[in-house]
């Protein structure tokens, strides 16, 4: 049987902290990406009621990072850019227990069930739960989904 992991074995604790630290980096350039784009839009300021800004960052916040990370992994040539799509699931991950532990009431997804909190939190862009005061969108959707563009960008910018 082929060891498929043969060249993990031959790095030293130093490239891996060097491997580690460029996965944060990448990481964070992905959110920065999304805030910059955040930022630009909430310069037009937007309607809180109009779901066209939302449908646009969402879309932005796909594509953007999926640019920054195309061009960064052109430059670099950096493995481990490609691997940021793991932060994004981790991400996804966390905020979805935080929202299934966050109590409801009256305007607050008053006796939703598990699935239908998640996705009025995170997905319905006109009828949101009122849960993580608004920001299910930005929190749960958008920073995941930069994290997922800027990984295939980077993949498709290795050669």
């Amino acid at each position: 049987m082929v060891d498929d992991f043969s060249h993990v074995h031959d790095k030293t604790a130093g490239d891996l902290g060097r491997e580690a630290l460029w996965f944060f980096l990448h990481t964070l350039f992905a959110v920065l990406v999304l805030t910059l784009l955040v930022a630009v839009i909430a310069l037009t300021h937007p309607s809180i009621d109009d779901s066209n800004p939302k449908i646009l960052c969402t879309i932005l916040a796909f594509l953007l990072p999926l640019a920054a990370g195309f061009v960064i992994a052109k430059a670099r040539q950096d493995q481990v850019a490609g691997y940021v799509w793991i932060s994004g699931l981790l991400t996804f991950c966390i905020v979805c227990v935080w929202v299934l532990d966050l109590p409801t009431g009256p305007g607050l997804c008053d006796h939703c069930g598990a699935v239908e909190k998640l996705y009025r939190t995170f997905f319905d862009i006109d009828h949101g739960s009122g849960l993580m005061a608004g920001d299910g969108l930005l929190v749960g959707t958008w920073i995941p989904l930069s994290m997922v563009g800027y990984a295939i960008g980077a993949k498709l910018g290795l050669d």
